[in-house]
């Protein structure tokens, strides 16, 4: 194998997994969320009597209705911006 068919391969396993949520942008969109509830923010689903602003928002991320972006840094220094609803959500 080349450097050439490595760097393809690399890129190739790089491309799938950049739609997968990371356990650490559940996290910080989840209490980002919850803040905002916690604040008097709207829910943006049906709450069936659902109190609990962390449940609001894992409802809310589940149902694809977070219209927040993340932005994924890069070892070579870029970065991209993923919309939440775009992301495969573990």
């Amino acid at each position: 194998m080349n450097e050439e068919e490595s760097v393809l391969i690399s890129n190739e396993i790089h491309n799938n997994l950049d739609n997968i949520m990371t356990k650490y942008e559940k996290a910080r969109i989840l209490g980002l969320r919850s803040l905002q509830l916690g604040m008097n923010s709207k829910p943006l689903v049906d709450t069936n009597g659902e109190t609990d602003s962390l449940r609001i928002a894992l409802m809310e991320l589940r149902a694809g209705k977070l219209s927040m972006k993340i932005r994924r840094y890069y070892p070579n220094g870029s970065h991209k911006d993923v919309s939440v609803k775009d992301l495969i959500i573990p």
